[in-house]
């Protein structure tokens, strides 16, 4: 018999409950994972490497007119005809925030790929709070925690999310500041005016995003023919096909054209944007975010104006 507070309580509270049990049931093995990952592909984070304010030596370079004469290093000025400065390399720590769907839709996972979206997802973002956090840059999760630096960023991350009652599938990101980067891993397959007016105040804010899109095999191909039920995960509507073969062609129109516009959307505003296939391996996300988040010109905060973005 189920208990009164059980009965009682509505479905979606019920179906939310269950999804939270899960991601806590995931989230040790995925942190594991995400670390084997971080370990095996990328040997340290260099996204903060630039000449600025530090304590570890960055470079030798020319002395120039005007600079102050303490920083001049005379020892290796004396090796030949010219005179040298010591650079430190810059220290300030970066604002990166992480945030991985864990609505309904991301629990699929197809007979053609080896996780759910979900696993995935978490895996990438514990995986970029490993790294983040290695640099010594600051991460945060909008809706579940404020931006912090430490060492063993992932691990709390990790314990947010194994805890976490509730996420909100969407987290308002208006309090984002500027000069500030983010990660937002989902499937994005909400219509796209929706996704589209929800980053929309990243753009008005000056905030820089990275964009990976979570992508089963079967969503992409549509590998289904003849009598097939369809069930939508968000809201537990149901279609069904006679001939599902017939609606594949319309299908992978509307599915490329989505992403085409989202990827569109990315580089108008210097963002990023990637796919990662649940029948790939995550390194190949990973190694790309990497890419992304040290390329020329460093962090958003450091290309603008060199300040420290809180």
């Amino acid at each position: 018999m189920a208990r009164i507070g059980e009965f009682q309580a509505p479905a979606e509270a019920r179906e939310a409950l269950a999804r939270a049990r899960q991601r806590a049931a995931l989230v040790p093995d995925l942190l594991i994972e995400a670390r084997r990952i971080v370990n095996t592909v990328v040997s340290g984070w260099h996204g903060r490497r630039k000449r600025g304010i530090g304590e570890n030596f960055w470079q030798f370079r020319p002395y120039v007119d005007g600079e102050s004469v303490s920083r001049i290093d005379w020892r290796r000025s004396a090796r030949d005809d010219h005179t040298y400065l010591r650079d430190r390399e810059w220290e300030a720590a970066h604002t990166v925030w992480l945030w991985a769907d864990m609505s309904a839709s991301m629990l699929y996972k197809s007979t053609l790929a080896t996780v759910s979206k979900q696993s995935r997802a978490l895996v990438l973002a514990l995986a970029a709070a490993e790294l983040l956090s290695r640099g010594g840059e600051r991460i945060g999760w909008p809706g579940l925690t404020d931006p912090f630096s430490a060492r063993n960023g992932a691990e709390r991350i990790a314990s947010h999310l194994a805890h976490a009652s509730a996420l909100p599938d969407r987290p308002d990101l208006s309090g984002i500041r500027r000069f500030s980067d983010v990660v937002l891993i989902s499937d994005f397959l909400d219509p796209i005016e929706d996704t589209l007016g929800w980053l929309d105040v990243l753009t008005r804010n000056g905030v820089r995003a990275h964009l990976i899109e979570i992508a089963d095999p079967a969503e992409e191909t549509f590998p289904y023919s003849g009598r097939t039920e369809f069930t939508d995960p968000e809201s537990g509507d149901k279609l069904t096909a006679g001939r599902a073969e017939t609606l594949a062609a319309d299908y992978r129109r509307l599915y490329v054209a989505r992403r085409e516009e989202l990827a569109a959307h990315a580089r108008r505003h210097d963002w990023s944007f990637t796919v990662s296939h649940t029948d790939r391996p995550a390194s190949e996300a990973l190694v790309r975010l990497h890419a992304a988040l040290s390329a020329t010109g460093g962090f958003g905060a450091q290309k603008q104006s060199g300040r420290q973005s809180a």
